[in-house]
């Protein structure tokens, strides 16, 4: 099992979830953040950790958010690995929950 970062991460990249990961396996993009599922040992640590709940068990996946487990293999493949909080975008509270966010993605 692993845990990957959804849609609602998009544009608010809330970092909280990174310094819990004893492996670190966070990845960070110009506006998303991705887990390497590589690398999650499942300790279910970073889930209560996100403000906004954009990461799940690839066991809740959904039809509407299965596109996320290959995002998040692939992006983690080409983005640095973080593994310490920074601050939010100035416009994060802006896109908490907003749906279809897909297409602002920026790889």
């Amino acid at each position: 099992m692993t845990y990957i970062i959804t849609e609602n991460c998009i544009k608010c990249k809330y970092t909280d979830c990174v310094e819990v990961c004893p492996v670190g396996c966070f990845h960070e993009g110009p506006n998303f953040l991705v887990i390497n599922p590589d690398e999650c040992i499942d300790c279910s640590l970073c889930e209560p950790e996100c403000p906004i709940d954009a990461i799940i068990s690839d066991e809740n996946i959904t039809d509407d958010n299965h596109q996320f487990l290959e995002i998040n293999e692939r992006l983690s493949k080409k983005w640095p690995i973080i593994t310490e909080i920074k601050d939010a975008p100035k416009d994060a509270k802006k896109w908490e929950n907003k749906i279809g966010k897909i297409n602002l993605l920026e790889e």
